[in-house]
């Protein structure tokens, strides 16, 4: 604006000066200064104009990741029930069997690792469409560019649908992955009593544990690890296979980033304290007691029997995974974190590579 400002006085100077004393040279450098601000004006209002539409089509892409979040919820719900089906063994202990004590301990075990892969799924669900979408949205971005130097597209629609189609993986690998690792401690008594505190410790301590087992990170169970061998196999591959090798590629380097693991965990810790949250409704204390209802004394102030908290654990994965907006996935979904991650996916794929050299 500086720059402009300085066109337009000298342009001013200039043109009352030719109107007293219309000397030619002086005249033709007003027109110069005239021509040379209109030039700076139209490049400016381009650029802001770009800039906005820039914007806009970041926003729109944005409301899509979150819409898009929500309507894979009931397919990741459905995936975890599958492979950790509760449902039968609770059916099975209404009937009275001699082995009761044994169905119990399964149901404890089953109850906590699908509540525990729930909040691991969903975290990492939000953050992996954050990832494709925004690398999606920057290559449509750059296709539909005014004054776009090829007419090659970066992401053609079978493409997009090629790509996409990789959230399979922790659909159906990836949860079944992560659901092998231990979590409740097989000599922990049915009759032991926890207050939320011990409950919020015990969460903890598994989740501890998965991380420190994993050999791999976390991001090894979002993307399936063949692509990089079909990448080598370059007969019998379409362009659309090989434009759809790039991106996976491109993703899972972003997936290994430190960035990623950042976010990814930012969105870990506020799941599993969303979790405890939605358990602390269970510890209440009754009304007329006068146990403390907040404060840090309210974390040990009841206690339940560990039968008792195990129906409470195996519903979470009702809230967790609601495709209506709850608490635990709006506040994925508007985590700070998330949303800057989101955006320099955004700049670096919306951003024409001749620029980014």
């Amino acid at each position: 604006m500086a720059v402009i400002g300085v066109f337009y006085v000298l342009g001013e100077i200039l043109n009352s000066y030719i109107w007293e004393k219309p000397h030619t040279g002086v005249y033709l450098l007003g027109k110069y200064a005239q021509i040379k601000f209109r030039e700076i004006q139209e490049r400016e209002a381009t650029e802001y104009i770009a800039q906005a539409r820039r914007q806009f089509h970041f926003e729109s892409n944005q409301r899509t990741c979150n819409m898009t979040v929500l309507s894979m919820l009931p397919a990741l719900k459905e995936a975890i029930v599958t492979q950790l089906n509760s449902e039968s063994l609770t059916t099975l202990l209404k009937s009275k069997p001699a082995n009761k004590l044994e169905i119990w301990e399964d149901l404890k075990i089953i109850s906590f690792t699908r509540t525990i892969v729930a909040v691991y799924s969903t975290c990492m669900l939000v953050v992996l469409l954050r990832v494709q979408l925004n690398i999606i949205g920057g290559y449509l971005y750059l296709d539909n560019s005014v004054g776009k130097s090829t007419t090659t597209l970066l992401a053609p629609p079978d493409v997009q649908q090629q790509y996409l189609s990789s959230i399979q993986h922790l659909l159906g690998d990836g949860i079944a992955l992560t659901q092998k690792q231990k979590t409740v401690k097989s000599f922990v008594s049915l009759k032991e009593t926890w207050s939320l505190l011990e409950l919020e410790q015990q969460l903890n301590w598994i989740r501890a544990e998965v991380e420190a087992s994993s050999r791999r990170s976390l991001s090894w169970y979002l993307l399936a690890d063949d692509e990089n061998v079909l990448a080598d196999q370059a007969c019998g591959l379409t362009d659309n296979d090989i434009m759809t090798i790039k991106l996976l590629n491109e993703t899972r380097d972003m997936l290994d980033s430190p960035d990623f693991t950042t976010v990814l965990k930012a969105c870990l810790n506020r799941g599993f304290s969303r979790l405890c949250d939605n358990l602390a409704e269970f510890f209440r204390p009754p009304p007329g007691d006068s146990a403390p209802s907040c404060g840090p004394d309210s974390l040990s102030a009841v206690s339940l029997p560990l039968a008792k908290i195990i129906p409470i654990i195996n519903g979470q994965i009702n809230t967790i995974c609601s495709e209506t907006p709850s608490h635990f996935v709006q506040e994925l979904l508007m985590n700070d974190q998330v949303k800057e991650f989101a955006a320099n996916v955004y700049e670096t794929f919306s951003t024409p590579q001749e620029l980014q050299k």
